[in-house]
């Protein structure tokens, strides 16, 4: 097990595609948030320390989930993923390893963050990514790998050349990094994009160039990883769930 691991989880999001008043992270299945199924799957695989960057309907987030031995810190807009990890910058301390989670994501479990965690620790890497196969890999940020299989680069779908976009390898955007380094990457993070935003794989090359190890830890199957964007998307994920815990 993972020594001395916090998880920051992304909660801050307003989820317009759900059509609801409430944020995204705090619609349940099976009674429990979704972001409650992701502090689990956190605690389970080690993490003694958990972080929820909230932003809107703090409140509503704070006073719904059932886990309320974590953290929260306020993303007060919301200007990529790398400035909400940043706005959690007090809470991640300088030692250790640092699990960035997403609490839409209700389908990850414990077994696989652990998997996870066991396979950063074992290589030393300064950073990994968690990844997946996926059989339609369309709209997510590809791993590219060079012929030997080693990590290169995470690249957005938009920015990926045609030969790039054939990986079937993508970014869950669940990452596990050394804290120290992940701050110091945090701090060279710029907005040089069209949205104006801080994006958080934009450390993986800050810390690559640095001569540090950036790895991808990939699943065989995605489902795992995958995002509650619609309702539609919530009602298949309380299906595996239900069928998970009737096995």
């Amino acid at each position: 097990m993972q020594n001395n691991m916090k998880a920051v989880i992304l909660a801050a999001g307003k989820g317009t595609r759900m059509k609801s008043d409430l944020p995204k992270v705090v619609h349940t299945i099976h009674g429990k948030c979704l972001v409650d199924y992701v502090i689990e799957a956190a605690r389970g695989a080690g993490a003694q320390d958990i972080c929820l960057v909230v932003g809107y309907k703090q409140d509503v987030v704070c006073s719904s989930i059932l886990h309320k031995d974590v953290t929260f810190t306020l993303q007060p807009e919301q200007l990529g993923t790398g400035h909400a990890v940043k706005c959690a910058r007090e809470f991640l301390g300088n030692d250790g390893t640092t699990m960035i989670l997403f609490g839409d994501t209700p389908l990850i479990t414990a077994d696989t963050l652990s998997r996870f965690a066991q396979y950063h620790e074992k290589h030393q890497n300064a950073v990994t990514v968690l990844s997946a196969r996926a059989d339609n890999p369309y709209g997510y940020g590809r791993i590219i790998r060079d012929a030997e299989g080693k990590f290169v680069k995470s690249v957005e779908h938009k920015d990926a050349t045609e030969a790039e976009r054939e990986s079937h390898e993508i970014n869950s955007g669940m990452y596990l990094f050394d804290t120290l380094q992940l701050k110091e990457a945090l701090d060279q993070l710029r907005p040089d994009n069209a949205q104006g935003e801080y994006y958080l794989p934009d450390t993986l090359e800050i810390i690559k160039r640095k001569g540090l190890r950036v790895d991808a830890f990939m699943l065989d199957n995605p489902e795992d990883i995958s995002g509650v964007n619609d309702k539609e998307q919530l009602a298949q994920a309380a299906d595996i769930i239900a069928k998970r815990q009737n096995v």
